[in-house]
């Protein structure tokens, strides 16, 4: 038998055959290492990887068990800041793996909460921490966005057909600094089946309010529907609150004059449309980034039929009270409602006036 340390070649050729179901005594034979040995390894590198279905499986990391070796062969590294602060390290487990929340997002929810802890890390150390395999049952699957993600290059498509109402060429500057309340971004989620069950999604671009309703088709249609429900619900103030939707030039939006005409009252605009360049979804950011959260717990590839909007409720409502940095760690949710309540008191101010 081999009487070598265990390489970074051979950890990675065990990933290989344990992930494949290959039996330990196989690999062992395979590689030329006892059994104690890939045995010992293996329990290195466990962790439980998240199938697309939401199931779970025991799987082995090469990274994470080079990571351990590494760690184990050098005095210097995490342990002095990390210590015994297992109150901390299970803390972040637990707010990254159950409640599905980012490194970064985890360290503002400490702050904002004002929890203490002997430990006090920044962002880098924490992932840091992570790709070490320091924090129990956390590797970079568990995380929304990776740490050191790069980013896509832009491609330029030639337009197919052109959109049915005012470019955002069109939209008023002021628009794109985020400063006014009112201004929104929609898109359409799709589910297994194109021709089935959709989500239409509404993100305020100040605040990163998230509204998700499920519709039963992606047509024009459906989408006016969901529009008009909205109105019913925010009736005089839906101009005040929905000042400007963007959208893609997607079939679904391509009643635009029904998108703006208000359903209450006759001949009034409830709000502006503006249409994005095709195949230019990074004019609408918020939306591109809202989606990704709703992916996390629902997969490309699912079936929306089954899922009641009860469900799609509790999702929406997970993204509206997550931590966010670019928010000051506050919450979408909060910012909105302080929204909603400078609104009132503007109706308030225009009853006085009359």
């Amino acid at each position: 038998m081999n009487n070598k340390r265990l390489t970074r070649t051979d950890r990675l050729k065990i990933e290989a055959l344990y992930n494949a179901g290959i039996p330990v005594k196989v690999i062992a034979d395979t590689l030329g290492f006892t059994f104690q040995a890939i045995y010992y390894e293996l329990k290195k590198g466990f962790y439980m990887h998240r199938n697309s279905d939401w199931t779970e499986t025991r799987r082995y990391s090469a990274d994470k068990a080079q990571a351990k070796t590494d760690y184990e062969q050098t005095s210097k590294g995490a342990q002095i800041k990390l210590g015994n602060d297992y109150e901390f390290v299970n803390f972040v487990s637990y707010m990254i793996v159950k409640k599905k929340y980012s490194p970064n997002a985890v360290l503002g929810y400490i702050k904002q909460h004002n929890l203490k802890f002997k430990t006090s890390v920044c962002r880098v150390t924490l992932y840091s921490y992570i790709e070490k395999g320091l924090i129990p049952n956390v590797t970079n699957k568990n995380l929304l966005r990776k740490a050191n993600l790069k980013k896509k290059k832009r491609k330029v498509r030639v337009a197919k057909r052109a959109s049915v109402g005012d470019s955002i060429e069109k939209r008023p500057e002021h628009i794109d600094n985020r400063q006014e309340f009112g201004h929104w971004e929609l898109d359409t989620v799709v589910g297994k089946r194109k021709k089935g069950e959709v989500l239409f999604v509404l993100t305020e671009r100040k605040t990163r309010y998230e509204i998700i309703y499920k519709a039963k088709d992606k047509t024009a249609l459906s989408l006016v529907k969901f529009l008009d429900k909205l109105e019913k619900t925010y009736r005089r103030a839906f101009p005040v609150i929905f000042k400007t939707i963007t959208v893609d030039n997607g079939t679904e939006f391509s009643n635009c004059p029904a998108m703006e005409q208000s359903c209450i009252y006759k001949n009034k605009q409830r709000t502006k449309v503006y249409y994005c360049h095709p195949y230019s979804s990074y004019e609408r950011g918020s939306n591109e980034n809202q989606n990704s959260f709703i992916r996390r717990f629902l997969p490309k590839g699912t079936e929306f039929e089954p899922i009641p909007q009860k469900r799609i409720d509790e999702i929406a409502n997970y993204i509206n009270t997550y931590p966010r940095e670019l928010l000051d760690f506050n919450n979408s949710e909060n910012l909105f409602l302080d929204e909603l309540h400078k609104t009132k008191n503007f109706f308030k101010k225009i009853q006085k006036i009359s």
